[in-house]
């Protein structure tokens, strides 16, 4: 017998080269034994040599691509002792692992496509350190049999690399070469053109040609992003009229038509490879992003996008290949027949798609994450202290934005986003993925937490479900989102919480966006909110800013202005509405202000053509300008403001200065009350959530005022409804029952 351990080691840690690195450490330490992937993670097996310092280097020196959750070991005598140390097969099936995202192309493998070795030019090059991994992913263990790489026997070299522990490419599952891998092709009409695909494509892009290009999550549709002409008939072609584009480029080339701060150069070097939104120079077509400071801007991070933007030598559209709404298309069928009337010609490959992921959308300064997709999921959170035995928990999230989020073994896995559940298409991509989710994890969950809105379509598939259902008021919901990821504890005592967004289902019957709350978890009051105003024609007030425009006008007793500012609106039928309560229920909305006041400077009064449209303009109105008088709220009454924005415009005000006074105004209405909480004894913290907080000039404003007191923010985990299932998964999850009170 001989004495040595058993290391159980839990966490992202296949698909990372982890086991490689391991067998590594152990020839350095003079340790024999074996490391293999099993359900639970990885276990290593070791005898003999230095296996203190050998624990020690397991976590201190991990693959950059690995996140340890936790490293547990035990005594283990060998009957037989090992004569060397090996890397074993992988065993048992099951999933209480992590499963790594995917990760954009490394400086080696960038090098090796650009170099004169075997896999110059090779569009699917990778190793364990970078490459598609969720999204070639059929079930666990990640191993090839188990991913889209199935279907590609690897040639003798690439299996010689596979098998090498000293290789950067051992147990690279996607591991391909031009000799056995995918293979990529242009196709036009029909039929693949003969000579270079990228060559090919980048000559069509370069004459102004609009191509679907097959990535890592789905297909893109892409541009000349210098081209006007051809972003202007993308956008007809896609019925997209001004929601901004996402562009991908170069770091070379960014120079060129954006300043992104270094901050925003590492977010975008970051193997999740987001697009990251960056101040725009101007140098481009204000088409690419009407009305917007910011771009947003990704970097190259598949080989292919490397090929082709050496190729094209500029700036490229690079936006979701769908019509507006609808899922991101991800088969190569499914692209000839839905982006055929879009895409003058597609670039395609042979590797299948596992699972749909949008691109990930993020912020640098302040950090913020706007949509978490491909590059972020599945990654988790870990469960803050006092949920060490939660219950699995399936949360069901909202009606726009919809994600979904799994609770199992002390850790929070909040999905990719998933899109409006109005959209046919999208309802089923929502169903699919809580199939996937559950199966891919082994979870069973034993309740499920949905909003308490009746009407979602969420909310009434969770009551299909046959488990217990927990309804979670929508901004109870978003602040316990808020603390979950900040690691807040189950009995870590009540927050206040500033939640301001566009519409939630409030118990009072009205419809809530601008609130003030203290709670935690498990128990929430309502202590404060906007002034309601009524919603004119219910869904349409969020469509129609001059509709919030008008009612705030007469709440504040300017109705002859109003009159003035909307001339050809349908003011008597729809003040005659209001007055007989017909589909015009009283909101907080703090959205809807956002709104008005922006209908009030001419900024898209008629309709919007995305959501949030009127309050991004006005955000980027505002810019950086310093306000030198914050408009004043009487209490959370914004009648005052609403007059003094029209006295300014009426006096000729720069609209930038109005836009600023009001930013700086609402961020004060709310810090005042919610630092006073604190202060009081009431509340230990304040939490900020809801969509209006990816406004990043809010957001500034907000933390200023409150800059003496513990502030909680969203940096992982979207503030918007994205987030909504993290928070409705802890209070499900909390143990009790959550109650709302108001006062």
């Amino acid at each position: 017998m001989e004495a040595g351990l058993e290391i159980r080691v839990r966490g992202q840690v296949q698909g990372v080269g982890f086991r490689p690195f391991v067998w590594q450490l152990a020839r350095e330490f003079g340790l024999r034994g074996e490391v293999f992937n099993d359900a639970e993670g990885v276990l290593i097996r070791v005898v003999g040599g230095d296996l203190a310092a050998f624990q020690a280097a397991l976590t201190a020196r991990a693959p950059a691509l690995s996140r340890i959750d936790v490293v547990e070991a035990r005594d283990r005598a060998f009957s037989v002792a090992p004569a060397a140390f090996a890397i074993a097969p992988s065993r048992g099936e099951g999933a209480e692992t992590r499963v790594t995202p995917d990760a954009a192309t490394c400086p080696d493998c960038l090098a090796e496509i650009r170099g004169v070795g075997r896999r110059r030019g090779y569009a699917f090059t990778n190793c364990t350190q970078c490459g598609p991994r969720f999204t070639i992913l059929r079930q666990l263990p990640y191993d090839r049999a188990r991913t889209t790489m199935a279907d590609f026997p690897m040639c003798p070299a690439c299996r010689a690399e596979y098998q090498n522990p000293a290789d950067r490419r051992f147990h690279a599952q996607p591991i391909a070469c031009p000799d056995c891998g995918p293979r990529l092709w242009l196709e036009r009409e029909g039929a693949e053109w003969p000579g270079d695909a990228v060559a090919g494509a980048a000559d069509l892009l370069a004459r102004g040609a609009i191509l679907a290009v097959k990535g890592l999550g789905g297909f893109h549709l892409a541009c000349d992003a210098g081209n006007a002409a051809a972003v202007d008939r993308l956008r007809a072609r896609k019925r997209r009229p001004a929601k901004p584009f996402a562009l991908m480029a170069r770091a070379a080339d960014l120079a060129g038509f954006c300043a992104p701060s270094p901050a925003d150069l590492a977010l975008m070097r970051n193997p999740a490879a987001p697009i990251v939104l960056v101040p725009g120079t101007g140098a481009l077509p204000e088409t690419v992003a009407p009305g917007m400071r910011h771009l947003g801007v990704m970097l190259p991070y598949t080989p292919l996008h490397h090929l082709l933007l050496d190729a094209v030598g500029r700036p490229l559209v690079m936006t979701s290949g769908n019509l507006s709404g609808a899922p991101q298309v991800i088969a190569n069928d499914e692209a000839r027949a839905k982006l055929g009337a879009f895409a003058d010609a597609f670039l395609m490959h042979d590797r299948d798609i596992a699972r749909r992921l949008d691109d990930s959308v993020e912020r640098a300064d302040p950090p913020m994450v706007l949509r978490r997709a491909r590059g972020r999921v599945p990654g988790t959170l870990p469960l803050p202290a006092g949920f060490e035995e939660a219950p699995q928990v399936l949360a069901l999230g909202g009606q726009m934005k919809s994600a979904i989020c799994l609770v199992k073994g002390g850790q929070a896995l909040l999905s990719h986003h998933l899109g409006d559940l109005d959209e046919a298409l999208t309802w089923e991509e929502f169903l699919t993925a809580i199939a996937d989710y559950g199966r891919l994890f082994g979870h069973r969950p034993v309740r499920v937490a949905c909003d308490a809105h009746p009407g979602y379509r969420a909310t009434q598939h969770a009551r299909t479900l046959g488990l217990p259902v927990v309804e979670v008021q929508h901004h109870h919901a978003h602040l316990a989102a808020c603390l979950a990821e900040n690691g807040w504890p189950r009995d870590g005592g009540p927050v206040a919480g500033i939640v301001l967004d566009g519409t939630g289902y409030g118990p009072d019957g009205t419809v809530w966006g601008g609130e003030l709350l203290l709670g935690d978890y498990r128990t929430v009051e309502r202590v404060g909110h906007l002034a309601p105003a009524p919603l004119p024609g219910g869904d349409a007030a969020a469509r129609e800013p001059w509709r919030n425009l008008l009612v705030r006008l007469d709440a504040a007793g300017l109705a002859d202005v109003a009159d003035r500012m909307l001339p050809d609106a349908p003011r008597a039928a729809l003040r005659a509405a209001v007055r007989a309560g017909l589909n015009a229920p009283a909101s907080s909305s703090a959205g809807r202000l956002f709104d008005a006041v922006a209908a009030a400077l001419g900024l898209c009064p008629g309709g919007q053509s995305y959501e949030g449209e009127a309050a991004m303009r006005l955000e980027a109105l505002a810019g950086d300008l310093p306000a030198d008088r914050p408009y004043a709220f009487d209490g959370l009454d914004p009648a005052p403001v609403i007059r003094a924005v029209v006295a300014d415009f009426d006096a000729g005000c720069p609209k930038p200065l109005i836009a600023a006074r009001f930013h700086a105004g609402l961020a004060r209405a709310f810090a005042d009350p919610a630092k006073a909480l604190v202060e009081s004894g009431r509340a230990r913290a304040v939490a900020l959530s809801g969509g209006c907080f990816q406004n990043a000039r809010l957001l500034s404003e907000v933390r200023f005022c409150l800059r003496s007191v513990k502030v909680l923010i969203h940096r992982e985990t979207p503030a918007n409804d994205g987030g909504l299932a993290l928070g409705q998964a802890l209070v499900a999850a909390s143990g009790k029952l959550p109650q709302m009170e108001s006062s």
